[in-house]
């Protein structure tokens, strides 16, 4: 019994009609002659609502469902949400979804309504965005069912306290992977990196097609099969590629709800899927104000299992950064010449300064490739039109700091330094451009 009065409620249309059968109450005592029509109208109306009830409580499985979500979400991407809801009811009914959505997404708006007709299934589909990684729960799928008479109203749950972790990027990084087994990574903004003489490791011979580089074309093969054909070379294989993620305050600024220490993240998850499906080893080191993580770069089978659950788990105070403490376990630990992708930030061109003594004594050792950020939100301060003396100083600030990113690059350029200066949405892009203009240019 107390199970059936807490699904059970009072619809909107019942409310006004008791509402309406009041006032007529109180016009009996005025027009007493009338006292009978009222006692009447109610009488009928309590006979419709029991009709009501037995309508729906007399099937006792009247609605099923379900909400089918992954078994983990990708930060920073749309995750597919699905509620599926089939009626068991012998007539069409009026039904109100409501889910009840983690409280890291602040929403209060997932609801739909629709109808269903006798024995019918639908599907309701909608996307969630996690900005955060970490652990997710999901409430209850509440379905407030409506008779045709709409005056009582029944509640199912379905799904309910479902946890669901939210990892890194696993969007992207099957996304970048796909493209890559089809050699369509140009469709997603990777340039086409004009190769620069061979190295020495001979893959295949195989029909010539458009694009391919007629140096490479084997004459004896051709003459075999009366048909042009062309030697195929493979990069050099099993070289060292460590992403070296800054989890210092510098990586704190938001961009889109993330914080630029989750787009490194998602880039490190990207690049490393993307050189070990290149024969290359992928490492880790993750430092702030002492190291992180360290892993030593390597391709079996489940190092991107290991990769994958590093980087879900990483979790910062954002203290300063100690880029000596990076030097010296790199140069302990990495003995063979690597390629470090540094992701960090410099906003001014004396906080690059302090730690290039750091970057160049890493640079002599490997090839480090030092990524950091543009503020694209510093370029609409700057174009927007000014009316007021404060307006123009915030616009002449705003030129100052996008003026010191470009000095930051000409400074890397100047000693040396391979550097990414990018917007946070196109990292994974520019990323895995330099890593493949590298391999291209022999330079790992």
């Amino acid at each position: 019994m107390k199970k059936f009065f807490r699904s059970l409620f009072l619809s909107n249309r019942l409310f006004t009609l008791l509402g309406s059968i009041a006032g007529l109450f109180i016009l009996t005592f005025i027009f007493q002659g009338l006292y009978f029509l009222p006692k009447i109208f109610f009488f009928v109306l309590l006979a419709v609502v029991v009709a009501d009830a037995l309508l729906l409580y007399r099937v006792k499985k009247g609605l099923t469902g379900n909400r089918e979500v992954a078994d983990k979400l990708s930060n920073g991407d749309e995750n597919e949400i699905l509620i599926h809801l089939q009626n068991y009811y012998p007539f069409k009914s009026y039904l109100r979804i409501y889910d009840e959505t983690p409280h890291q997404f602040q929403r209060r708006d997932v609801e739909f309504t629709l109808y269903l007709h006798a024995g019918e299934k639908k599907s309701i589909a909608y996307w969630l965005r996690p900005v955060k990684r970490g652990e997710y729960f999901f409430g209850a799928v509440n379905v407030l069912v409506h008779s045709p008479l709409q005056l009582l109203v029944r509640k199912f749950q379905f799904s309910s306290d479902k946890m669901v972790p939210v990892y890194p990027s696993y969007m992207q990084m099957r996304k970048y992977e796909l493209l890559a087994i089809h050699h369509r990574l140009t469709e997603s903004g990777i340039k086409k990196i004009r190769r620069i003489g061979h190295n020495q490791e001979f893959e295949l011979i195989k029909e010539y097609v458009s694009g391919d580089d007629f140096r490479t074309v084997n004459w004896k093969a051709t003459a075999r099969k009366s048909k042009l054909m062309v030697n195929q070379y493979q990069d050099e294989k099993s070289q060292q590629v460590y992403s070296l993620i800054d989890k210092g305050r510098v990586m704190q600024m938001p961009f889109n709800g993330m914080t630029l220490l989750d787009y490194a993240i998602n880039a490190s998850l990207v690049i490393s899927n993307i050189a070990i499906k290149k024969s290359d080893k992928a490492g880790l080191v993750t430092f702030q104000d002492r190291i992180g993580n360290f892993l030593r770069a390597g391709r079996t089978n489940n190092q991107m299992a290991v990769i994958q659950e590093i980087l879900y788990n990483q979790k910062t105070a954002f203290f300063e950064t100690d880029f000596s403490a990076l030097y010296a376990r790199v140069r302990q630990s990495i003995s063979q010449r690597s390629l470090l992708l540094l992701y960090t930030n410099f906003e001014s061109i004396h906080g690059l300064h302090r730690q290039l003594p750091y970057l160049l004594a890493l640079n002599r050792l490997h090839l480090l490739v030092v990524i950091f950020f543009e503020n694209t939100e510093l370029h609409t301060l700057i174009d927007k039109k000014t009316d007021n003396l404060k307006e123009i100083y915030n616009q002449a600030i705003a030129e100052q700091f996008a003026s010191d990113k470009k000095r930051i690059a000409k400074e890397l350029i100047a000693h040396g330094v391979q550097h990414i200066l990018t917007s946070p949405e196109k990292l994974s892009v520019n990323t895995i451009n330099k890593y493949l203009e590298l391999k291209a240019r022999n330079l790992i």
